[in-house]
């Protein structure tokens, strides 16, 4: 596998999978990712998160069957992120759904979790922190990544919680499928940084070296 050798690089290569080949994600690549994510700053030292590796295609079918029933009913939830309307401006995700051959895991071999209680306002930031360390680091090992928003109604259920040793006052924060990318993900454009303010000290007076 291709070794990113800088953190510019994993930023830069870093785009969202859809797409994967049926090769398996080693254990030893898993861990590694694991180890990457709890690198992570964490407010007070709390290290909140907790995490959940899935190689059951079976179940992850599953799983996402549960979270598109989930998504249908409360399509009207999420007329921002998908639109319900009949000439969708993001492609129809909503209508994806409908079809039984669609699997929002994208047929990934592995869905990694991260959760946590919910003890503080800052945790749900410190498991996003953790989830991007993964995602670069799996840049990095060229391996591909796409964060499932769309499963968070499903392995935060009773039942899949239940099914997957997750104490029900966990909450899952962030779900990544992780695999081989069939082909190279295209990169989206992004925009130009909506800077609201830039506040410097009037000339002269700020003494501090410029890095």
């Amino acid at each position: 596998m291709r070794t990113t050798t800088t953190i510019s690089d994993a930023i830069a290569s870093r785009h969202s999978t859809r797409s994967f080949t049926p090769d398996a994600v080693s254990e030893a690549s898993v861990r590694a990712l694991l180890q990457a994510a709890v690198q992570a700053p964490t407010a007070m030292h709390v290290e909140p998160w907790r995490f959940v590796v899935v190689q059951d295609r079976d179940a992850l079918k599953r799983y996402s069957d549960v979270a598109k029933a989930t998504l249908v009913k409360e399509a009207e939830l999420y007329r921002d992120l998908h639109d319900p309307s009949l000439t969708p401006k993001n492609g129809g995700f909503l209508r994806a759904l409908a079809s039984p051959d669609f699997n929002i895991f994208y047929n990934a071999g592995t869905l990694v979790l991260i959760g946590a209680r919910l003890t503080n306002p800052f945790v749900a930031g410190d498991c996003w922190l953790a989830a991007e360390n993964l995602m670069l680091a799996a840049a990095g090992m060229g391996l591909g990544t796409c964060c499932i928003g769309s499963a968070l109604p499903a392995v935060n259920s009773a039942a899949v919680k239940a099914e997957l040793g997750i104490p029900g006052d966990v909450t899952v924060i962030a779900a990544i499928v992780v695999g081989v990318p069939a082909d190279a993900p295209m990169p989206s454009a992004r925009k130009a940084p909506v800077i609201l303010t830039w506040k410097q000290a009037p000339h002269g007076l700020d003494t501090d070296e410029q890095c």
